[in-house]
């Protein structure tokens, strides 16, 4: 250091900083940008902001003809400070070549240096630089913000040892943990427990170490078990160790000191919160309180719905909020709030699912899952039978789009059943048809019969037309999957009288879908595409997504019956975008098991997706816990045999690997990234026959893989030869198919099928 150190404190010490090499490098040429005055670190207590702050200083200390570190006294005025005695325009300091880089470091609560003491300092002393630490902005003129983020944790269920190890939160806590265990190592059988803790602590790098410590008393397994309800018992540290870092519930409550009495009531009322919370749930009046509480880091931005920011209280934070409402008795009544909050919300929001926003709020819904379940489950609790059905009734479209079948299938039997106040007849009525309706989506087309036969009879004394046409729909959908098509045809008819007399337009669309779909299995397919026209129309009005793919799929079965595989490509793959405005995941499996089949009418070449597309759509028909008929599933098997055949077993093998790996959106965007056919495959020649062009079978293999947009990379591994052969089989392909781009050959491709 070649600059002179003057220290009112000793700057933290401690071992090498994890995951933190870009932090320092940018901060250190923030430091010695000429321009930079003022320099704020922010965030959360824990997150390691005076150790980056100490860690840069040999880096910048040529910079600078002194260095000085202070921590400010609670109470004392900043020029008052220890450590600031001297600093004068006199100094060297305020000549035109030297400069100074003062440290303040923890400029928190009653240690805040004001911004009028800030302000003279840096005017009067025009050659200071200042590097100030603390929770929040400190609002001076010419500060300028570094935020310090906790440390990046790994992804939900992520369990690989090598992936989890490039983490710097688990790189963290494997460094401290075999500090604390010197045998500890991360393996296939505790990287996901260890992933799962770094989650749970939000990536805070003092939450990681404290977590590591207690290793020496628990397995990692069993520790994240105890962390998983509340994350504040952790305690430990260094001896020298402020008194706040050495446990996360002193942490926390000393992150929370000062707050305005309305700044933490808010707090409070989030905290109680699931997976986060929206904008919706503040309220125009306390959006100040809520930018104070990002300010101090008390609440985090997460993500991004629909060009709305989410929100969350990170930990320890909220488990020290929760445990602080417990204890003063008040965690009740917040959690009423927060219950009563949903229903209104769902009962607002459930007319509004049925037209132009359907997509939005479904949306919305999806994000609000958990704090929707915390709400039945606390009306449960209270004994507010009725609210709680009525919060589930209006949860039905939303947790069929999701896929909370089983969940919703229990809560319905238990709100439905007879133990517990008795329910009004017409709430029973609805709750058991709603449990049928979840049992069809679920594959069990006989249970669904039983429950909607159930709703039936129970409703029958109401003499309530709209509902008994509503059960008579689902019933006849449960009897058309379970291949009663007599039976089916005979309640949809009466069903869809009655609805379209009633006005139900939606639950009209839908009967006529399912109409449709038994009288083309009859052979009656000029009536059942008047009522699938009237249905796709009825729902295209409306801007019923979930409707007009259900109509839509139909009408993609009719195409490939009349020998229109072009016609059924439109049709699925604009199912494919509905269901992705949507975010639909209970269709989604026949959605793509429909997309495949086709795929296979239309693109030879494009096999390994079909075996990609079938096999993640029966891995996700798995985590709903649904199941297919027998006649699909044979249809399906058959269609997988085939191509098992026709692919190399690398090739093949390789495709259901993939296929098993993607998530829902992977899936859609899999299926929408094939390429659209343009011309009729019973009018395409392969090359050779009639054009006088002439491939070999591994040219042909080259080009086919083009057109499915791979790169020369990604064909060397699936072909299993080398990238350069690969280069000389796309010339040979581009000359003689007279192509001078891979677009002009995928499109050549693309006509050989």
């Amino acid at each position: 250091m070649s600059g002179t150190q003057r220290q009112g404190q000793v700057p933290p010490s401690g071992g090498a900083l994890v995951g933190r090499e870009l932090e320092l490098i940018q901060l250190a040429a923030r430091l010695q940008d000429p321009t930079v005055r003022l320099l704020t670190l922010t965030g959360p207590a824990g997150v390691g902001k005076s150790a980056l702050a100490a860690r840069v200083l040999p880096r910048v200390a040529a910079d600078f003809t002194e260095v000085r570190w202070v921590e400010p006294a609670a109470g004392v005025p900043l020029l008052a400070t220890e450590g600031l005695a001297g600093l004068s325009a006199d100094t060297a300091i305020g000549s035109a070549d030297g400069r100074t880089l003062l440290v303040l470091d923890g400029c928190d609560h009653l240690a805040r240096p004001s911004a009028a003491d800030l302000t003279r300092l840096l005017a009067e002393l025009p050659g200071l630089v200042v590097l100030a630490t603390c929770l929040e902005p400190l609002r001076v003129y010419q500060e300028r913000l570094v935020p310090v983020r906790p440390l990046p944790v790994p992804e939900p269920g992520e369990a690989d040892p090598q992936a989890l190890g490039r983490l710097p939160s688990v790189a963290l806590f494997v460094r401290r943990a075999r500090d604390a265990a010197p045998g500890f190592d991360l393996t296939a059988e505790n990287a996901g427990a260890v992933g799962q803790l770094c989650a749970r602590l939000g990536g805070l790098p003092l939450a990681v170490e404290l977590a590591a410590e207690r290793l020496r008393l628990f397995p990692v397994q069993l520790l994240a078990a105890r962390l998983s309800e509340r994350t504040t018992g952790l305690t430990g540290g260094p001896a020298t160790a402020p008194e706040r870092h050495r446990s996360l519930a002193a942490l926390a409550a000393w992150s929370c000191q000062g707050l305005a009495a309305e700044t933490r009531a808010l707090l409070d009322e989030v905290a109680v919160h699931q997976g986060g919370f929206g904008l919706a749930t503040v309220g125009r009046s306390k959006e100040g309180a809520l930018e104070a509480l990002i300010d101090r880091n008390l609440v985090e931005v997460t993500e991004q719905q629909q060009g709305e920011p989410r929100f969350a209280v990170p930990e320890p934070v909220r488990s020290y909020l929760l445990d602080d409402l417990a204890d003063s008795g008040r965690l009740a009544a917040v959690q009423d709030t927060h219950a009563e909050r949903f229903r209104r919300l769902l009962a607002s929001v459930e007319p509004r699912l049925a037209g132009t926003e359907q997509a939005l709020w479904l949306r919305a819904l999806a994000a609000e899952t958990a704090n929707i379940e915390a709400a039945l489950d606390r009306l449960a609790e209270r004994g507010e039978r009725e609210a709680a059905a009525a919060l589930l009734l209006a949860c039905r479209l939303p947790w069929l789009v999701q896929g909370r079948l089983r969940e919703g299938l229990d809560w319905c039997d238990r709100l439905a059943g007879e133990d517990g106040p008795a329910l009004p007849t017409a709430l029973r009525v609805r709750l058991v048809d709603l449990a049928g309706c979840f049992a069809a989506a679920l594959g069990d087309s006989a249970d669904a019969v039983l429950r909607h036969r159930r709703a039936l009879a129970l409703g029958k004394e109401l003499g309530d037309r709209r509902q008994s046409a509503l059960c008579s729909a689902h019933l006849g959908e449960a009897l058309l999957a379970a291949g009663d098509l007599v039976g089916a045809q005979s309640v949809l008819v009466t069903a869809l009288a009655t609805l379209e007399s009633v006005g139900a337009a939606g639950p009209a669309a839908e009967a006529a879908t399912a109409l449709a779909r038994v009288l083309r299995a009859q052979g009656d397919r000029r009536k059942a595409r008047e009522l699938l026209d009237r249905a796709e129309e009825s729902c295209r009005r409306r801007r019923d997504g979930r409707g007009l793919a259900q109509a839509l799929r139909e009408a993609a079965a009719f195409a490939v019956e009349e020998g229109e595989p072009l016609l059924a490509d439109r049709a699925l793959r604009e199912c494919l975008r509905l269901a992705e405005a949507t975010g639909e995941r209970s269709e989604l499996p026949l959605f793509l098991d429909d997309f495949a089949l086709n795929l296979g009418r239309l693109r030879l070449e494009q096999q390994p997706r079909a075996v990609r597309l079938l096999t993640a759509a029966a891995t996700l028909r798995g985590a709903l816990g649904s199941r297919l008929s027998q006649p699909r599933a044979a249809v399906l098997a058959e269609e997988l045999a085939g191509l098992e055949t026709r692919l190399t077993w690398h090739a093949y093998a390789t495709a259901g690997a993939e296929g098993r790996r993607l998530t829902p959106a992977g899936m859609l965007a899999e299926a929408l990234a094939t390429p659209v056919p343009t011309v009729d495959p019973s009018g395409a020649q392969p090359p050779g026959e009639n054009d006088g062009v002439t491939l070999t079978p591994r040219q042909i293999q080259v080009a086919m893989l083009i057109s499915e947009g791979l790169t020369n990379r990604q064909i060397a591994a699936r072909l299993e030869i080398s990238e350069w052969t690969v280069v000389n089989h796309v010339r040979q392909v581009m000359r003689r198919l007279n192509c001078t781009s891979r677009v002009q050959v995928a499109w050549s491709a693309g006509r050989w099928t």
